[in-house]
């Protein structure tokens, strides 16, 4: 594919993440799921929640696009773009269950997803193992955020708590495909600079 291609499918795709147009590709598994009546201080507290989760989403679509964009290898390269495609169910299952909860997405949703495409670059341009590192990194600190909303989410929302529970199965299974294709492991200083972004980021979308 021409770079001009490349720049316009991404373009597309972007636009497309931050304006909310997105399909799933999988059914929803909160379909079956019973909607349960909540009160107002529940339905705000699993909206906050679920908020942070789809800007999670929003920024795994930039970084999955940046880093498939410039990765060496076509192996690496097909394991982002399945990823990414997974990931964009959870984009499309956590938009409606916002819009179920009478809520929004994040306001600063262009700002997540560009600062996670540079650093979705940045990471790609150190080479396919530290890229699929920064992946396994990533995803070990998603599941254990994702955990952490298993936990706070309300136990009557059955809907959020099936989307959240099939999102984390799904970064586990990210993380695994990752390190199989050969990852590097991250300096603990970078780590460490990744929680620190991931909690202003969670702290911040949780209410904007």
């Amino acid at each position: 594919m021409r770079g001009l291609d490349k720049f316009i499918i991404g373009l597309d795709g972007a636009l497309r993440t931050v304006a909310g147009i997105t399909a799933a590709g999988r059914p929803n598994p909160a379909r079956g799921a019973p909607e349960s009546v909540l009160d107002t201080a529940e339905r705000r507290h699993s909206a906050g929640l679920m908020r942070v989760n789809h800007v999670g989403e929003v920024c795994a679509q930039a970084l999955y696009a940046s880093q498939g964009l410039f990765a060496k290898n076509d192996a690496v390269r097909q394991q982002f773009e399945v990823s990414q495609r997974e990931e964009e169910d959870h984009l499309a299952w956590t938009a409606q269950r916002l819009r179920e909860l009478d809520s929004r997405p994040s306001l600063l949703n262009p700002l997540w997803y560009a600062g996670a495409f540079a650093i979705g670059l940045v990471a790609a341009r150190l080479g396919d193992a530290q890229s699929l590192g920064f992946v396994v990194e990533t995803e070990r600190q998603v599941e254990a955020h994702l955990n952490s909303h298993l936990d706070l989410l309300p136990a009557e929302d059955a809907k959020s708590r099936a989307i959240v529970e099939q999102m984390r199965q799904d970064e586990v299974a990210h993380g695994a495909a990752a390190n199989g294709l050969g990852a590097a492991s991250l300096p603990a200083p970078v780590q460490l600079a990744m929680r620190g972004m991931a909690k202003l980021m969670t702290s911040t979308a949780y209410y904007l």
